[in-house]
Order: structure tokens, then sequence, then C-alpha cells
């Protein structure tokens, strides 16, 4: 099979050579142009049609979000974006992932960075994936299951090869006055710009993707007050997912009403103060409140406790009710917070009604936690159809295990637990 073709997207020279390097170093892909600010970028794609794009949030000319919003309208790629830890950019990295990007890493301090092998691991596991789905859209599940498998036997680049001089690469040419790109790239602005005048459609993934930006935006105007917490209730919703979660969140959180008579604690795989941004955008949307779970919140109903990146989430009671518990325990599976610890420490409380749901993501985290909770008594057990799916890996994994009672695609979740939890 031929190299998967990359576009590096960056308006740094010095970040576009530590990418090409970390990405060059794997035979499986090939550097076919770098740009340096979004609207290149959208000329680029649109001649060489990469399989996969990288690309910066914070770039001259056009930002990479905007960017990212033509591209996903114009040529949808998978594109994965590149964030550094600012709070303005983990609210731009959030507001990415729910308009289409499929993914997004840290971007390292520099070459002699200490997390830099670490760095070009994901980015090299996050676009195999990512370039796989763009070249095979229904891909089998044995293809999944062993590229979730892959041990990489070349090493990470040495610093000594990151010195060494990147290979030429294909030069995006200078605009043109007349670019018949134009229009279309005006068509594409004019549901962004006048959202009243015009609805710019969902892409792709149909049911999978949640509404541009703009669309997002009017939503806020019109969201419903928030719900009073409650701290008695007797049902109980768990939410885990991964790669593709925060636009599959969105589409079931903000589909639940402001009456809903259960908490739900999410675990969503993603580092610390990311998860502080995705709370605070789903609560812009949502009936319900949403906030990023500190050690001893109070659980009540009507709340949504997202698990902060670098701790395990925990459901714990004492005297006064349930509360939540948050530890620095190993990583299951891999990551920290995990599902598996989330569910399972829900597995133990026989008293509630409990309904766990696995979506889209990459392993199989979660899976032992639902069949903890299947032996404890619990209600419901729903996994997020393939067909919805960004990755069909966690779901998969626990359907295969025969521990998902309910295969449902994105769009019906909500609804199966808004009926669960009026029974």
């Amino acid at each position: 099979m031929s190299p998967y073709r990359v576009l590096v997207v960056d308006d740094s020279a010095f970040m576009r050579k530590i990418f090409c390097d970390l990405i060059g170093s794997d035979s499986q892909f090939e550097i076919v142009a770098t740009a340096t600010n979004g609207l290149e970028a959208i000329e680029a794609v649109e001649s060489l049609k990469p399989d996969v794009i990288t690309m910066d949030l914070e770039m001259p000319v056009m930002n990479g979000l905007e960017a990212l919003e033509r591209i996903m309208h114009l040529f949808p790629t998978p594109i994965i974006m590149l964030s550094s830890i600012s709070d303005d950019s983990t609210r731009e990295t959030i507001k990415a992932l729910q308009s289409g990007a499929f993914d997004f890493i840290r971007k390292p301090s520099g070459a002699l960075s200490p997390d830099i092998h670490k760095v070009g691991e994901m980015l090299l596991e996050k676009m195999r994936i990512a370039a796989l789905i763009k070249r095979k859209p229904q891909i089998e599940r044995t293809e999944i299951k062993e590229l979730q498998d892959i041990k990489e036997a070349k090493p990470s680049p040495t610093l000594t090869d990151m010195a060494k001089p990147i290979k030429p690469v294909k030069p995006v040419k200078p605009r043109e006055k007349a670019n018949p790109l134009e229009d279309r790239l005006k068509d594409a602005r004019e549901p962004i710009l006048k959202p009243a005048e015009k609805k710019l459609p969902t892409v792709n993934k149909g049911a999978a993707q949640a509404p541009y930006p703009a669309q997002l935006e009017q939503e806020i105007a019109s969201a419903k007050p928030k719900a009073k917490p409650a701290s008695s209730f007797q049902h109980l919703i768990t939410i885990g997912t991964s790669t593709g979660g925060p636009r599959a969140l969105h589409e079931v959180i903000t589909a639940l009403p402001a009456d809903l008579a259960a908490p739900v604690l999410v675990v969503q795989h993603m580092p610390p103060k990311f998860t502080h941004s995705l709370a605070q955008r789903l609560d812009s949307f949502s009936s319900l409140q949403v906030i990023e779970a500190s050690n001893g919140d109070r659980v009540s109903a009507g709340v949504v406790y997202i698990a902060p990146g670098g701790y395990h989430m925990e459901l714990a009671k004492d005297r006064e009710g349930y509360y939540i518990r948050l530890t620095q325990g190993p990583t299951r599976n891999g990551h920290r917070p995990s599902v598996d610890v989330m569910f399972e420490s829900c597995a133990e409380f026989k008293e509630l009604r409990r309904h766990a749901v696995i979506m889209t993501g990459m392993g199989s985290d979660g899976v032992k936690g639902m069949h903890a909770l299947n032996d404890s008594g619990s209600e419901s057990a729903i996994a997020e159809a393939e067909e919805s799916c960004i990755v069909y890996g966690m779901p998969r994994a626990a359907v295969e295990a025969g521990v998902a009672k309910t295969v449902v695609p994105l769009r019906q979740i909500a609804t199966r637990l808004i009926e669960a939890a009026k029974k």
C-alpha cells in the first residue's frame, strides 16, 4: 500500500521542521506539502488531496479553526490539531473537536523537549487511524483491532536524527489573483458569517457530526435555564468515550432535558486543562449543569461531572450521600482517567438504577467495568453503533465481549437514556 499523504500546517518554520521529522521517521507516511497559514492549507488540500492533515491553531492570515471549518465543508479530510496548553488554546481546541477535527495533540516545547518522543508516538498513532478512515470509510473490525495492537518496532527519532535536514517537500504555490477556489471559499464563508441566512450542512459522518461553530453559537442564546440540582436520585448515568468523544458528548449531553432525574458521570480520555475547557463548552449548550469534577463534590441529579485529565474519577458514598473521589492511581488501559475505574466504582451501589454508555474511541477501556456493572444488576449497557462512531474501537470491544446489552447509533443514545431514567 502506498504511504499515507500528509500536509503539515504551521506558521513556525521550526515547528514544521520538528513535525516533518517526526512524521518522516515512519515509512507509512509521506509529507506531500507544508503550509504556513490556513489559506495556504485550503489551497494545498484542494490540489494535493492529502490523507491526513496536522493543523496548528494560531496562525496569521487564517487561523487553524477557521481553516478547519472550510476544509471540512469543502474537502472533508481527517485533521489533527496541534495545541498548546494555554487557556485560550485549550478552548479553541475543544471548539475544533466539535467542529470536525479528528483529534489533537499537545505541541512539544522544542526539539530538545523531554516529551518529544512521546508526542511523536502519539501523533503517529492518531495519524494511522485517521488516515485509514480517510482511505477506508467502512473499516473492517479486524483491521481496527490490528491497528490498535500495533507495537512500533522502529525506534523514535533521536536528537541526532532531528538535526538532519528534512527531505524537500512540494511547496504550496502562492495565491494568484484569479483563483477559482475563492468563489468556493466565499460560499463556505457565508453560512459562518451569516448563519441566519444559510444553514451550513454537517459533514460526512451524519449522526456522528456536531453542528458547526456558527450554529453552536446560535444555540447558546436559546439554551434553556439550568435545572436545579437534586441531591436525591434513584438513577445514575455513566458515559465513557475517547477519540471523537467531544462531538459525541455534545450530541448526547445537549439532548438531555433539564428535569433529568439522574446525575451523569463522564470519562473522556483527555489531558489536564482540556477537560476543564470541555466542561465549560458543554455547559454553554446544555440544560444541565456541566462541570469538571473536583474531589469531594457532592453528586446531584441534573449535573454532569467530567473527570479531570490526569485523575481517575470514582463514585463514593458517606452518611451525607454520594460524592466524587479523585485519585492518581496507576493508569488503566493506558489512561487516567479510565472508564473502567469509574464503571467499577459504580458497580457496588446496587441500590441505584445504573445506566452505562460506551461511545467512540480507540482501545477497550470500559469493557471490564461494564461487565462489573452488569454482574451487579445495572439496568442499561449501551454501546454506540459502528455507523456513527468516529473510531469503532471501545464500542466494538464491548459488543464483542458480550457486555453491551443495547447497540444504537449516536443520535438515539440520549433518547434511550431519557426513557430509562423515567422508569
